[in-house]
């Protein structure tokens, strides 16, 4: 099944409420897990999140790993407003530094000491643009872990997906997940961005029946 574009952003007040709403604690948990397994010796630094929506996972990074900063950023207004009460409402403003601002032309004043992302890369039209901009603002051998879905195999596998992991969330967010696996990426295309980018220390793995992840260093 070829890919189908969907939206960059995320600009509807629905959308991003449905999004924040939605019961996403289980693979959250996983990917924060992640990160610290794949980063033993990581215990204080920058870590920058690309896509960071309502900011869950920079939140339970956080009280995870207490003596780390997260610049976490989102291009969508409405999600860096839900994103700025829950981390308000943490407590844990002086941590975590919310920025609305594009992946594609954020500054930072040095390089991040890490860098993650959770379902922003099947957002992006130019995937090289995406995995281009890791290495710019990641630190040379910074950790990186970064989780999106796998495109099914056809329309039908996609509607199947939908129904078995989010028939009980809302009419939006299954319309935006049916979209979103449309617009991913299959494992082959990810492997080849990561070559064509040389990330020889870039591992991809499909850790399920609609995830990849990758992670290594840069």
């Amino acid at each position: 099944m070829p890919r189908v574009l969907e939206p960059e952003l995320m600009d509807d007040p629905e959308q991003a409420l449905a999004y924040a709403r939605a019961n996403f604690e289980q693979g959250n948990k996983q990917f924060v897990q992640q990160f610290i397994d794949a980063n033993a010796d990581f215990q204080s630094g920058h870590i920058l999140d690309l896509g960071c929506g309502p900011a869950d996972i920079p939140i339970r990074l956080i009280r995870a790993l207490p003596t780390c900063q997260v610049t976490a950023v989102d291009a969508s207004e409405p999600m860096i407003r839900l994103a700025t009460e829950a981390v308000n409402a943490a407590g844990l403003a002086d941590k975590i530094s919310l920025r609305c601002e594009r992946f594609q032309t954020l500054l930072l004043d040095e390089p991040a000491d890490a860098t993650i992302s959770n379902s922003l890369a099947h957002h992006i039209p130019n995937p090289l643009q995406f995995w281009y901009r890791i290495k710019q603002l990641t630190k040379p051998g910074g950790g990186v872990l970064v989780m999106d879905l796998l495109r099914p195999e056809s329309p039908e596998a996609a509607r199947a997906i939908v129904e078995q992991y989010a028939s009980s969330e809302s009419p939006i967010l299954q319309r935006d997940f049916y979209n979103s696996l449309l617009a991913a990426f299959t494992e082959d295309e990810v492997a080849a961005h990561l070559a064509e980018l040389n990330f020889s220390r870039l591992v991809i793995d499909v850790v399920d029946d609609r995830h990849w992840v990758v992670r290594g260093r840069v």
